[in-house]
């Protein structure tokens, strides 16, 4: 048999197959030899065929198949082994090697028939590699080269379809179209799907008809019937059975199933209606406003959201006495009270009530849709207690009114039919002094106790109402009484006042000493309106009163010559009266003292006496004063007698006791060398400081301690820089030497000089003009070698020393 074969390449092949089997699944070698002659293509992919060669090899072969699932008791047999170098005389022997060789697979050594041993699954392993080679029989050398080749398993349709899920749950909104995909079920079947119809599954559904369909080739479940068949509120929850069939669902095929439980979600098709159509409740009539009356009721099929209602009242005589709401955990209406009930006026109402959805889906329910219900509500009498005209009382009374003054009245009635008589009284927790009382039988208030209003304006009491016949009805109302003002009170002087006069007042001079008001308990309408006069008795040679009409007073003095040697106090009486009637007045004592005073007129100096007169202080003040003072000059002598006691310490105790007082250095110090810089001697012998025509220790001579250092680089630039340093130096070091608050003793003061900008325009001293010349650091050594060692540590160049 020849059969031409075209490689991935390009390469065409033919093959000559002796002794061989053409089957639909491929090759089936049976101990074959096979031959092959290569033909290469020739330009344009036009093949030319040559005359065939034949070239001898030992074997060749690719694979061989098996069947799974054997079930014969005999070793199943795989093909031959065969070899050209075999001649048959039996000194070839075959040798297997490889996945299961010698257990799965036996070959037998001289005829090299393969067997397989057991039966195989494919779908545990669906080949298996092995390697075969002809070795000599008599010595063991290999005849040809090892040669691998594939035991393939022939597939048997061996598994049933199995579903991702035994169980499957959906949803699916209830009145939906037909075709209204739900869920998608898969399964899936371990045979091969490269061979045959094995793995080729087909859905199809045996349970849920007629609701539901299935795709046979998918496995999409879909509705199947229209929107009226599907209703939630007929049934809710269906059970669908899907199989999926192998072999393309042809007879022989094997099944597998699972179930799906599908459920229809609500969707807001009914509107709510009433469970009764008249509703009848009671209702007391001292009932609270809130309080309620009773529930209605509304059904709706549908649930959670779309079974939200709202109740409103929408007729009837009693929308302004009562009111509905909606209980949104059980969706029912709640009536209210809303204003007070009087069975006496009204006894029963009628209402309207309506219901509607809150949420309405206008696909299936009209917004409009409403349904109404009738309410009667009865008023119940009951025995209430008495009723008071009104909520509160406000009186009025005067402040001198006299005892058994009427002040007003209450009145309460009862409000049931019978009309019971009311008796009053008053809570006396409102009226703990007993200043009222009301008469029981009219409700007359009227007073028991004098008033006065400067000490309480107002008396917040309640009347208790009471029935006759039933003592326990009872009821009680709040009523203000307000106390009007009397002029009964004279005004008086606002302050105390600590008044002076100059004694060195200047002849002819007359001056203002004093500003005085006055103050009045009572509250006139029209305001507090005061008089100021010098009283008939006061002399009047030294002192006068001017009313300045604004209800203040100026106090002058009539003369000058005051003399506080002759008389140090005099007392000035004021009389002091309003306008209201009856008209009131008083007389009030100025203390005014004569005191030293500067040219200016502020005081210096005057007598510790005490201010007299009713505005002056009690005598058991003054005792207290005098002695606080007394007691106050004790502790003065004995705090005294106690420091004289004490030993006065000297300035230095011991040599270790020398406190070093410096202010700031500002720099890393002088190191070994900066051992003038602070004279610790002058501490150690502080009385050389006593001697004023001796150099102070804290500033240096003016000689050169030190000889000059050698000089450095300088230029014209340089001295100039320096110049004016050592003007600025030589000014502090004056101005600090002539303070005559510089300390006594070593100190170091810091002269920030900042200097007048640097040649080089430039902190840094790469950019530095020159740096050429020796600087001069002359003018340093006069302030020691502090100065030259910061010379020495920063002026290795002109230009860092400039900076």
């Amino acid at each position: 048999l020849k059969i031409d074969v075209e490689t991935g390449n390009g390469v065409i092949a033919d093959y000559y197959v002796v002794a061989g089997c053409f089957c639909l699944s491929g090759f089936h070698l049976e101990g074959s030899v096979l031959w092959n002659d290569a033909i290469l293509p020739m330009p344009n992919d036009e093949t030319v065929h040559h005359t065939p060669r034949r070239f001898k090899r030992g074997w060749m072969w690719k694979q061989f198949f098996l069947q799974e699932e054997y079930t014969g008791t005999d070793n199943q047999y795989i093909g031959k082994l065969h070899s050209d170098l075999d001649r048959g005389d039996g000194t070839v022997m075959y040798v297997l090697t490889g996945e299961g060789a010698g257990t799965i697979f036996v070959i037998d050594a001289n005829s090299g028939d393969l067997h397989a041993t057991r039966s195989l699954d494919r779908e545990e392993k669906p080949y298996y590699s092995l390697r075969a080679q002809a070795v000599n029989k008599k010595n063991g050398i290999p005849l040809e080269p090892e040669t691998e080749f594939i035991v393939k398993l022939h597939d048997i349709n061996d598994n049933e379809p199995k579903f991702e899920k035994e169980v499957y749950t959906a949803n699916v909104p209830e009145r939906s179209h037909v075709g209204t995909s739900v869920i998608q079920v898969t399964a899936h079947d371990a045979d091969d799907e490269m061979f045959g119809l094995s793995a080729k599954l087909v859905y199809s559904i045996s349970q849920g008809h007629p609701y539901f369909s299935v795709e046979s080739n998918t496995g999409i479940i879909r509705t199947a019937l229209g929107p009226s068949d599907m209703d939630r509120e007929q049934r809710e929850h269906y059970q669908v059975v899907i199989e999926a069939k192998d072999m393309g669902g042809q007879r022989g095929g094997l099944t597998g199933s699972t179930t799906v439980n599908i459920t229809l979600t609500d969707v807001n098709d009914n509107p709510p209606q009433f469970s009764q159509s008249i509703y009848q409740f009671s209702i007391p009539e001292l009932a609270k406003a809130g309080e309620v009356v009773g529930r209605v009721r509304a059904v709706d099929a549908d649930i959670g959201r779309n079974a939200e209602m709202v109740f409103t009242l929408t007729s009837g005589d009693g929308l302004d006495v009562f009111d509905v709401t909606t209980d949104r955990n059980t969706q029912e209406g709640i009536l209210t009270v809303k204003k007070p009930l009087d069975y006496e006026k009204k006894k029963s109402y009628t209402l309207q009530i309506q219901v509607r959805n809150t949420h309405p889906d206008p696909r299936f329910v009209s917004v409009d849709s409403k349904d109404s219900a009738t309410v009667r509500v009865n008023v119940e009498d009951v025995d209430e207690p008495p009723r008071f005209e009104r909520s509160s009382y406000i009186l009025e009374v005067k402040e001198d009114a006299a005892v058994g003054t009427a002040i007003g009245s209450v009145s309460a009635v009862d409000p049931d039919a019978r009309r019971s008589p009311v008796k009053y009284t008053i809570d006396r927790h409102t009226d703990v002094d007993r200043i009222f009382n009301v008469h029981a039988g009219n409700g007359s208030i009227f007073l028991q106790k004098p008033l006065d209003r400067e000490n309480l304006a107002w008396h917040n009491i309640s009347v208790i109402a009471a029935e006759f016949n039933d003592p326990q009805q009872t009821s009680r109302v709040p009523v203000y009484i307000r106390v009007l003002d009397v002029n009964d009170n004279a005004p008086t002087l606002a302050y105390l006042y600590d008044t002076f006069v100059c004694e060195n007042y200047k002849s002819g001079q007359v001056k203002k000493i004093q500003t005085i008001t006055a103050v009045d308990r009572d509250e006139p309408k029209d305001g507090h309106r005061f008089f100021f006069s010098l009283a008939p008795e006061s002399p009047r040679a030294n002192f006068s009163v001017r009313d300045n009409g604004d209800n203040t007073a100026s106090i002058f003095t009539r003369r000058t010559g005051f003399r506080r040697s002759q008389k140090s106090t005099y007392l000035v009486s004021v009389v002091i009266s309003d306008r209201d009637i009856p008209m009131q007045s008083s007389t009030s004592t100025l203390t005014i003292r004569v005191c030293t005073c500067t040219r200016d007129g502020t005081m210096e100096l005057c007598n510790a006496e005490a201010l007299s007169g009713s505005a002056g202080l009690s005598t058991g003040a003054l005792v207290a004063i005098l002695l606080c003072v007394l007691i106050l000059l004790l502790i003065v002598v004995l705090f005294a007698a106690l420091k004289r006691q004490k030993k006065k310490e000297p300035l230095i105790i011991s040599k270790e006791d020398v406190r070093d007082n410096v202010v700031s250095y500002n720099d890393e110090g002088g190191g070994e060398e900066d051992t003038q810089a602070f004279d610790i001697g002058a501490l150690r012998h502080p009385e050389a400081m006593e001697e004023s025509n001796k150099l102070r220790r804290d500033i240096l001579p003016s000689e050169p301690l030190y000889p000059p250092p050698p000089l450095r680089r300088a230029t014209a630039a340089s001295a100039r820089d320096n110049a004016d340093v050592r003007d600025f130096i030589n000014q502090r070091v004056q101005e600090h030497d002539g303070s005559p608050t510089a300390p006594p003793y070593d100190s170091l003061a810091t002269y920030a000089y900042e200097g007048n900008g640097s040649v080089a325009e430039s902190l840094s001293s790469l950019g530095s003009a020159s740096s050429e010349g020796a600087q001069d650091y002359n003018y340093l050594s006069e302030w020691g070698p502090r100065f030259r060692k910061l010379a020495d540590m920063y002026g290795g160049e002109e230009s860092d020393w400039d900076c």
